[in-house]
């Protein structure tokens, strides 16, 4: 797994005047341990894939069941967490929101786009309770939208009174996104399945769920298209090719 911050993660500058930000530090209390093993194929947005179960590895002294308890209580939980794989890029005011199909651009605060001042991102995911093993303590999550070695700096509980608003408007995301695609596996990848599903008995519909968001370039969609892709998920390599509306699967390696 890849340890992503060396050092703490550090905003704003220093000022002796108090009308300026003073410069705080962010460290890591925890990294993702996470099916997705590269950018590409992960649902742009938590609870795409149900199927995506993964768990964060608590850190230093948060290493802690105390710092947990009771966590039990709340169903989804926010994560707050750093952009680490993009943070070097620094930021853009103008983006490209995949929702517009990729070339129109938006403010970069009018998106959840990765390259922000500050590269911290937001998550809910659906919490599956806390994990002890030789002592270290491990928070078990699912529906999580994250990269593995995702540093977590902060955890809070999702209150649906609150957060859950259903009168909220997005004009350019109003709904979950849609595609037109069904996905079939050809008959090598069933093979392969039916002996790696001993270890993952959900690889299959984790797959399924991915594709389905068609995690191509959004000006990709709905033109021919015959390369091949791939995306990481565990250990393992799957490769696929678009035919119209149709993505099958080839193979699993």
């Amino acid at each position: 797994m890849k340890c992503a911050l060396k050092q703490p993660f550090v905003m704003g500058k220093q000022s002796k005047s108090r009308n300026n930000m003073a410069s705080i530090s962010l460290s890591e209390i925890g990294l993702v341990e996470s099916p997705y093993r590269q950018k590409f194929g992960i649902p742009r947005q938590p609870g795409l894939a149900p199927a995506a179960k993964g768990r964060i590895k608590l850190l230093g002294e948060v290493n802690s069941p105390d710092a947990f308890k009771s966590i039990e209580q709340y169903s989804h939980l926010w994560l707050i967490f750093v952009f680490h794989e993009t943070m070097a890029q620094g930021w853009k005011p103008l983006v490209r929101p995949p929702r517009l199909g990729g070339n129109v651009k938006a403010g970069v605060f009018a998106t959840r786009s990765t390259f922000r001042p500050n590269p911290l991102g937001l998550s809910v995911v659906k919490n599956e309770g806390i994990e002890i093993i030789k002592r270290q303590v491990y928070l078990n999550i699912s529906e999580l939208d994250l990269l593995d070695g995702t540093p977590i700096v902060d955890i809070k509980p999702y209150l649906p009174f609150a957060d859950a608003l259903p009168h909220a408007s997005s004009d350019f995301a109003p709904t979950p996104p849609s595609t037109q695609v069904e996905v079939h596996f050809a008959e090598l990848a069933k093979q392969q399945l039916s002996i790696i599903e001993v270890r993952y008995p959900k690889l299959q519909v984790l797959i399924e769920q991915v594709l389905l968001q068609d995690p191509r370039p959004a000006y990709k969609r709905n033109k021919a298209d015959d390369k091949v892709y791939a995306v990481s998920l565990y250990e393992f390599n799957i490769r696929w090719q678009v035919n119209h509306h149709i993505i099958t699967v080839l193979d699993i390696t």
